[in-house]
């Protein structure tokens, strides 16, 4: 009779003192790294490269967007540059540009003058009419106002083929056609889209041959599975001799014969309640002190012989004292 509560005794001390310098959750969740992948343009889609649970790396094809309408986008910026140079060539060959029109109104004002001053001789003596006089007036000044016109023509046609100090050395209309070009290219090599890095593909439903996408709209998951941790959700009482770097144990509750090595690679700046997207209000009369829990990050030390999948339940016990490694 004595024995077997000394037996208890004995193994409820072993159990307590095992206990000491750890804390321990089942509050905890493996992470991995997500992102969503959406195309850049609009469309239908003509080809899928990938399926649900597929691994790619960085840079393969995951599916394709009709590059038809984008390949006439190339075309129509071809023809918009081939335009706007020989737009370019024609006003460098106008008459405008070689003085031409300003020499020949120059010669019609000396013509004039001369004319004027013969009707101003003939008007002094009284041999000429007044008609006649005041028509060799208009012609000098008819023959100014051409001079004008033609210098200014001159002047425009100048800066038509003027360059500005953001494209120095090229036309605008050749410089700004040259961009529609490009951005047509560019377009047409985002038709493709590729995986941005490693990983397992995910929410693969919508990735189908003839769907239409928006831009901008995710279609496919891609989750990074070598950068896998831990989110443990440990209470605020058990934070008191936890520290970053200290060694953890990782057991999962999809391999219970697993156990892998860790540590503490962070510790939440905040409660989980305190970043949610209602936080609490606890200025009010009936107010419930509740146990808060920070988010601490595993990182994860022992390489897993089983697929570690996101989202897998997991219990976390950090070693507070040092004694395992």
């Amino acid at each position: 009779m004595a024995l077997v509560p000394l037996a208890l005794l004995l193994a409820g001390g072993f159990y307590w003192y095992g206990l000491q310098g750890t804390v321990s959750t089942d509050n905890a969740y493996l992470k991995q790294d997500k992102v969503s992948i959406s195309a850049e343009v609009g469309g239908r889609i003509v080809q899928v490269a990938v399926a649900e649970g597929d691994e790619v790396a960085a840079g393969d094809l995951l599916f394709t967007i009709d590059p038809e309408p984008f390949r006439l986008e190339v075309a129509q910026a071809d023809a918009a540059i081939a335009g706007a140079q020989a737009n370019v060539t024609a006003l460098a060959n106008d008459s405008a540009l070689s003085g031409a029109d300003i020499s020949a109104a120059r010669e019609q004002i000396a013509f004039a003058q001369s004319h004027l001053q013969r009707q101003q001789a003939l008007w002094d003596r009284g041999f000429t009419t007044k008609a006649d006089y005041e028509a060799a007036q208009h012609s000098v000044a008819q023959a100014r106002e051409e001079l004008r016109m033609a210098q200014a023509q001159s002047q425009e046609a100048r800066a038509r083929l003027a360059t500005g100090a953001a494209v120095p050395g090229q036309n605008p209309q050749v410089a700004a056609a040259t961009v529609q070009r490009q951005t047509a290219r560019l377009n047409l090599s985002r038709t493709q889209v590729r995986a941005p890095m490693a990983g397992r593909i995910a929410e693969a439903d919508r990735l189908q041959t003839g769907q239409q996408i928006v831009a901008g709209l995710p279609v496919v998951t891609l989750v990074e599975s070598r950068t896998s941790y831990v989110e443990a959700n440990f209470k605020e009482t058990d934070l008191a001799d936890m520290a970053v770097g200290q060694s953890a144990e990782i057991r999962f509750d999809a391999y219970p014969e697993l156990v892998l090595k860790g540590h503490v690679a962070s510790i939440g700046a905040g409660t989980g309640s305190e970043f949610s997207v209602l936080p609490a209000q606890n200025a009010t009369g009936n107010w419930v002190k509740v146990t808060q829990r920070v988010p601490v990050r595993i990182a994860i030390d022992s390489k897993s012989p089983r697929a570690l999948i996101a989202g897998l339940s997991s219990e976390i016990t950090v070693f507070t004292d040092g004694r395992k490694r």
